[in-house]
Order: structure tokens, then C-alpha cells, then sequence
């Protein structure tokens, strides 16, 4: 009993965030691992087992094209994780300059930072990937570019916040006084000290990169055949919900754990970066 005592001790002990990285990460292998081994092959169909049941064989059992799920699942999931990086990427190379910017201008970089967050906020990143795709086609790189454009707002107020916040303690008011440019600030304390926060940021924007490259491969703007992803894998099933819902629920929950997981770990980050937050948070909920 002694010894259960302390294990289930030491499990309370475990931030739940930490938790969410590790099982993100699982997905993330399990996905990566794709490149070198599935189950089955993904381009192999065999009609004659199609639509079976899980089983030793097929784990997550077999779709309308006799493909074994549990391999289109890796396959999607290394996709999504590759397109809302990228996306992520995109929007922080973006974002962040135009937020630094931002925060030692002044009032004129913060009105500049106001006027393209509400022009990018009135037009969302499904709105940019129809006109991507009328443009350059549907494609993955359709949906990396959008998305990416959409994140810029995020990472811009999440830089300049930060910084202003940062630029407040007292260490970065002592160097400024001391005659320290902004420039050598921001490089030695202000930068380091917001990392996190930043990181934080990308987790977060990374989880609703997977959501919405599934929402744009499901209405058929992103991800093509003969590629895959979880988005197109719902796509693809819709037509056999009723005969085998199986088929939609099993990427629908891969988005729903990835989001959700990616959601928490990203909160978790933030708080460890900046505990007033975690405080703020507790004292809102309550």
C-alpha cells in the first residue's frame, strides 16, 4: 500500500501539461515514423478486404478501398503536423519582426499592428485559402500559405505584448538607464526572458494549423490525392458515415486528441514562462 501511496503521489506531482508534451510527441513519432514503416502501404488497395472490421490484421480495421486505416492515419498525421508547422513558421517569420517593430515604435507601431490584425481578423484563413486556390490550385501548400498569413496577427501581438511586459521588470529598466540601446536589450534580456511565451504561442497556433488544414482538406481546398491527411480522410468517409462510421470517427478523434493536447501543453508553457498568468487565470476561473 506503501508503495501505491507514493506512485500515485508522484502522479499528482506531474504537471498536467507535461503530460499533453509527451503524448503530442507520441503522435508526432508515430506520425514521423510513416516515412519508413506502416502496418500495410497506403497506395495498395485491395477491394477485396475492403471495409473490415478491426482486427490482429488491421487494427483500426480497412476502408472503402481495402487500405489498412491504422497506416492512413500515420501517413495523415504526418501531413497535418507538416503543413500547420510550416504554417506556424510562416506566421511567426511574419509576425514576429512586424511585432517587434511594434513595440519599440510606439504609438504609430501599434497603430500599424492594429490596422493589419483587423484587416487579417475580418478575413480568416478559409477565406484566403479560396482565393489561394482559385489562384494556384487546392493544394497543401495552399493551405501552409493561408494558414500562415492568418497566424501573423497571433505572433505580432503576442511578440509586442510580451516585450512591453518584459520592457516593465526591473532589470530591463536598470540597463536602460545604464544607457543600453533597445536593440542590445531586446537581444540580452528582453528576448531570452520571453522565449517561452513565444514557444507557447507556436504550440498553440500548431494545434489550430492541424484543425484548420482538416477543415480546408475536408471541403477539398487542401490536402490532394494520392497525399493524404486527416482532413481528407474525413472527407473521404463522409460517404460511408452511416455504413461504417468508424471511418470518420477515427481521424475526427485524431484531430479532436492532437487540438486538445497541443491546447493544454501550450498553457502549460505559458504558465511555467510567466506564473502571473497561471495566477490570473486561476483568479478568473474562480
Amino acid at each position: 500500500m506503501t508503495n501505491i501511496a507514493v506512485v500515485s503521489s508522484r502522479w499528482r506531482t506531474v504537471a498536467p501539461w507535461r503530460i499533453a508534451v509527451g503524448l503530442s510527441l507520441l503522435l508526432l513519432l508515430l506520425g514521423f515514423a510513416s516515412l519508413v514503416w506502416t502496418p500495410y502501404p497506403v497506395t495498395s488497395l485491395d477491394v477485396g478486404s475492403a471495409m473490415q472490421d478491426p482486427s490482429g490484421a488491421h487494427w483500426l480495421g480497412t476502408d472503402q478501398l481495402g487500405r489498412d486505416v491504422l497506416s492512413l492515419v500515420m501517413k495523415g498525421l504526418l501531413t497535418s503536423f507538416i503543413v500547420a508547422a510550416v504554417a506556424v513558421a510562416v506566421g511567426a517569420l511574419l509576425g514576429l519582426p512586424l511585432g517587434f517593430a511594434a513595440a519599440y515604435w510606439g504609438a504609430p507601431g501599434r497603430l500599424a499592428l492594429d490596422s493589419v490584425d483587423a484587416y487579417l481578423s475580418a478575413a480568416p484563413a478559409f477565406l484566403f485559402a479560396v482565393v489561394l486556390a482559385l489562384l494556384l490550385g487546392p493544394s497543401a501548400a495552399t493551405v501552409m500559405l493561408a494558414v500562415g498569413i492568418a497566424n501573423v496577427p497571433a505572433f505580432a501581438l503576442a511578440m509586442r505584448n510580451a516585450m512591453l511586459r518584459a520592457d516593465g521588470l526591473g532589470y530591463v529598466k536598470m540597463s536602460r538607464l545604464a544607457g543600453t540601446t533597445s536593440i542590445d536589450i531586446a537581444r540580452r534580456h528582453t528576448l531570452s526572458g520571453i522565449a517561452r511565451l513565444l514557444i507557447a504561442q507556436a504550440v498553440t497556433q500548431l494545434g489550430l494549423g492541424v484543425l484548420a488544414e482538416a477543415s480546408l482538406a475536408y471541403v477539398g481546398l487542401g490536402t490532394q490525392p494520392p497525399a493524404t491527411s486527416l482532413g481528407l480522410l474525413l472527407h473521404d468517409a463522409q460517404a460511408y458515415a452511416v455504413m461504417k462510421p468508424g471511418l470518420l470517427v477515427v481521424p475526427g478523434f485524431a484531430i479532436l486528441l492532437i487540438v486538445l493536447l497541443l491546447n493544454i501543453a501550450s498553457r502549460g508553457v505559458r504558465g511555467a514562462a510567466d506564473p502571473a498568468l497561471t495566477a490570473e487565470g486561476a483568479d478568473g476561473a474562480a
